[in-house]
């Protein structure tokens, strides 16, 4: 009997050029990749495009330069993998601002994804932004019973 592999299959990697209209093509790469029916689409479609987003936004990318994305999934886990050019002036964080109107796209895939972070890969070689997000929903409790549908104190409809 062989062993499950805890290897990451890789879902799909592309490169993306940095214009804005790259942010709509990666959201419709993910869709695509993972499809509508995966439990955890929506949220790896989301965290995605925030993670593109703030690479074109907030690292030193310039129109001709790529952004990479790869998506893969090991272990019951969707990871979101955005490679940018990096930034000579700031490093990833969340908005501690109440107020500000924007800036929340790290809150946003924090609160969607299980972990998420970055690794500088050194001066010049740009920097990696990930995240983790389970690729399915826990299931519930089995101790807990689920009423029947239109059902109420044991008697049926009528």
């Amino acid at each position: 009997m062989k062993a499950a592999s805890t290897e990451p299959r890789i879902i799909g990697s592309i490169r993306l050029v940095g214009i804005r209209e790259s942010v709509s093509y990666a959201r419709s790469q993910v869709r695509s990749w993972l499809g509508d029916d995966h439990p955890a689409v929506d949220d790896a479609v989301l965290a995605v495009s925030e993670l593109v987003t703030n690479a074109f936004r907030h690292s030193d990318a310039r129109p001709y330069d790529f952004i990479g994305l790869t998506v893969t999934e090991a272990e019951g886990m969707i990871y979101a993998e955005v490679r940018d050019p990096g930034s000579a002036f700031s490093d990833p964080y969340i908005r501690q601002e109440p107020e500000a109107e924007d800036g929340r796209g790290l809150l946003i895939v924090r609160e969607i994804s299980q972990d998420w972070g970055s690794r500088e890969h050194g001066r010049g070689l740009g920097r990696t932004v990930w995240c983790a997000i389970r690729a399915a929903h826990p299931s519930p409790d089995p101790s807990v019973v689920e009423p029947v549908s239109g059902s109420v104190g044991g008697r049926g409809p009528g």
